[in-house]
């Protein structure tokens, strides 16, 4: 028989052994947290702005508490004039006329370019481009005798309207879809989208070296020539993936071109959702879009704009299939931080569950919503290269600072339906 004193003995040792294993269990979170290290996001951002969007990843990063097995938050970021200065999609559309990349129509009918091209357009294109080459081909854009192809084409992508002033576009549900945005991508049929993801690097190379204010020209007119990405937001974006985030780029920009743009701020391709063209069966691109939500491949009526935006990070990145795509998804399939600079990126950024980071370009709806901040969940910020100076008058939220599907506009109103008050420009470039 053991002794009493070993028995006691060999209790306080097995108690000492179990304690200390509780010890492990329970410090092991700790030991591992002092491993992890949250970013610090660099400076240069407006009033408050760093330290709300470092609260942020303190926050909802990893190391706050440190669980490897964490599920990602997501971050959702706009492109044009929000990760970069300028339109890359509109950079794309100058290279491609300079270099004579956009193609005769079948038969000759701009109409089978988009659904929503009027016929006024369709006979200006037709008068303009129809003798330079035939169907199928591409234009001569590039060349003196091209040059009113050239003009035509950018009159009616730019400006929505043809040059002798006819609108271009009609039909049109304002909140799903923009024709002259998806209009750009429909040009490019006739092309793989690896031949296009090598034009937008020749556009890249081209914009990004290109001095600050430079031009260029295309047709007989003088068009912006320079991309700058933010060094902010490269930053900020770089901060959200190391904490944890899984960061997703949404542009109404063509899907090949902004995934070339986009590995430039380190965001993967298969982490990018631009306006999708649909393909032949041997991958060429066609004047058809792809569809989302109860949207149909070919029906051309549901981009990556405003509520289409909603629609198309809710199938991609949260796997929402369907009409429930376009509908608001309960907060724990909701991205958590979300970036814009206009009207088109008001929907997700109103889906956010936790900031939203808003770019200052003067756009009405955004604006009136982010002043307001009716959850105090709004920043903004100017924008960070050539920043616009205060609006001088207020922003039209009360009477038509909101477009509706029609195209009609009217007051904004908040999700209780409350008009929110005209707003005074506050956070923009002084002197």
């Amino acid at each position: 028989m053991t002794p009493r004193s070993t028995v006691r003995r060999l209790q306080a040792v097995g108690a000492a052994v179990a304690m200390a294993a509780g010890t492990l269990v329970a410090t092991a979170p700790a030991a591992q947290a002092a491993h992890c290290t949250t970013p610090r996001l660099a400076g240069g951002w407006y009033g408050d702005n760093q330290a709300r969007l470092q609260q942020l990843i303190d926050a909802y990063g990893k190391c706050n508490p440190y669980r490897p097995s964490r599920t990602k938050p997501v971050a959702v970021f706009d492109w044009d004039n929000t990760v970069v200065k300028n339109d890359v999609g509109d950079a794309q559309m100058y290279w491609l006329l300079r270099n004579g990349k956009i193609r005769q129509p079948a038969a000759g009918d701009w109409t089978a370019t988009s659904r929503y091209l009027t016929p006024a357009a369709a006979r200006a294109l037709a008068d303009a481009c129809g003798a330079l080459a035939r169907p199928g081909a591409p234009l001569p854009t590039g060349t003196p005798a091209g040059a009113g192809c050239a003009d035509e084409l950018a009159a009616v992508y730019g400006k929505a309207a043809t040059r002798s002033g006819a609108a271009a576009f009609a039909g049109w549900d304002h909140r799903t879809i923009e024709p002259a945005y998806a209009w750009l991508p429909q040009l490019m049929q006739g092309w793989t989208a690896r031949e296009v993801r090598g034009f937008a690097a020749a556009a890249r190379t081209e914009n990004l070296a290109a001095p600050v204010g430079a031009t260029q020209q295309v047709g007989t007119g003088t068009v912006t020539g320079w991309v700058r990405y933010y060094d902010q937001q490269k930053d900020l974006i770089g901060g959200l993936q190391k904490a944890g985030f899984d960061v997703w780029i949404s542009s109404a920009s063509p899907q090949p071109v902004v995934e070339v743009w986009a590995k430039g701020v380190g965001v993967a391709a298969d982490h990018v959702i631009g306006i999708r063209n649909t393909t032949t069966s041997g991958g060429k691109l066609t004047a058809h879009l792809q569809g989302c939500g109860s949207v149909k491949d070919g029906a051309d009526t549901m981009i990556t704009y405003i509520d289409g935006k909603r629609c198309w990070i809710n199938q991609e990145v949260f796997g929402v299939r369907g009409a429930a795509a376009e509908k608001v998804q309960p907060a724990a399939r909701r991205q958590v931080f979300a970036a814009g600079d206009s009207d088109t990126d008001v929907t997700f950024l109103r889906d956010a569950t936790a900031l939203r980071l808003v770019v200052n370009r003067n756009k009405n709806e955004l604006m009136c919503r982010a002043y307001d901040d009716s959850d105090g969940k709004w920043i903004v910020n100017p924008m960070f290269i050539e920043p616009k100076k205060q609006k001088t008058t207020p922003y039209p939220c009360s009477t038509t600072g909101y477009v509706d599907h029609d195209g009609t506009a009217g007051p904004v109103r908040r999700g209780d339906t409350s008009v929110v008050p005209d707003q005074t420009d506050r956070v923009y470039q002084a002197g």
